[in-house]
């Protein structure tokens, strides 16, 4: 597996071939090359700021002398009227990354911004956050390292880092406790084997569950159950596996699930639901 640095390398190049195509013409055709500039990154709109790093990894990709200057870092609070970056480069730098960078940090800091509102609520509660795999195609990497950045756990990335078994799974094979078993038979074959969660949809798949998934299950998922069910579920399960709740969780309803004691709580919304932040790239006049 890649590192964040080679895949974030891998995403800032492809996104770059993306825009530029065969060259920043509207660039090339009215700014003489070599010649140098200033910008800042400016605050319109209040939030958690997010993406900070990714920016000066796209000017250092593009030039690597940059001057790259943090007025502050990922995770802070920002305020309308603030900085948050200044950038020295070439005039043909700094534009031909302008557009990269906006959309990369006005993304990231909605997505952290909505999770540090869910997280804020989570104060003083054993429950913690966790986001899903419900991303943007080729923009996984920064939307969860947005979540991160606001105080939320990232789940398994892809398909390739956990066994989750969910109703598809567990109905195309014929039940719980044959998908249980297969899949826990594929993890101990693998060289370094893979945590197995399940998916449970009432109150006899979690007895079901802990009849059948000591030392081969390592968490459950309480799919689309009320707070009352989950608390049923928790006195069922007594600590034998950790618990998630997932479906239909916001910010109105997270409290009440957490106060059940559950572990977990995942939320598709703190990505596919989050709006992207006002931030704008100005040239400095020297």
């Amino acid at each position: 597996m890649k590192s964040f640095d080679e895949q974030l390398a891998h995403l800032v190049s492809e996104a770059l071939q993306e825009d530029l195509g065969d060259g920043d013409h509207s660039t090339l055709s009215s700014i003489p090359a070599g010649k140098k500039g200033k910008a800042v990154l400016k605050i319109k709109q209040a939030g958690i700021l997010a993406g900070l790093a990714v920016a000066e990894k796209i000017f250092r990709m593009v030039e690597p002398a940059v001057v790259f200057t943090p007025h502050k870092k990922d995770g802070d609070s920002m305020l309308p009227g603030e900085t948050a970056f200044g950038v020295e480069a070439t005039i043909h730098t700094i534009l031909s990354c302008e557009r990269l960078v906006l959309n990369c940090m006005q993304r990231m800091s909605g997505i952290a911004t909505l999770t540090h509102r869910y997280t804020e609520k989570l104060k003083g509660c054993h429950t913690r956050l966790l986001d899903t795999r419900k991303t943007t195609p080729n923009f996984r990497l920064l939307e969860k390292e947005a979540v991160r950045i606001g105080g939320g756990v990232n789940h398994r990335f892809g398909l390739y880092d956990m066994i989750m078994l969910k109703d598809n799974h567990i109905d195309y094979c014929g039940g719980l406790e044959p998908a249980i078993n297969a899949a826990y038979a594929y993890a101990v074959r693998m060289e370094q084997p893979l945590k197995i969660e399940v998916e449970t949809r009432s109150l006899d798949d979690v007895r079901k569950v802990c009849e059948i998934g000591q030392g081969k299950v390592f968490r459950i998922m309480l799919d689309n159950f009320t707070t009352a069910q989950v608390a049923e579920a928790l006195l069922l399960i007594n600590h034998a596996f950790e618990t998630e709740a997932s479906g239909g969780i916001h910010l109105d309803t997270i409290e009440a699930y957490a106060a059940t004691g559950v572990d977990y709580v995942s939320v598709g919304g703190l990505i596919h639901q989050a709006q992207s932040l006002d931030l704008s790239l100005k040239a400095v006049l020297v």
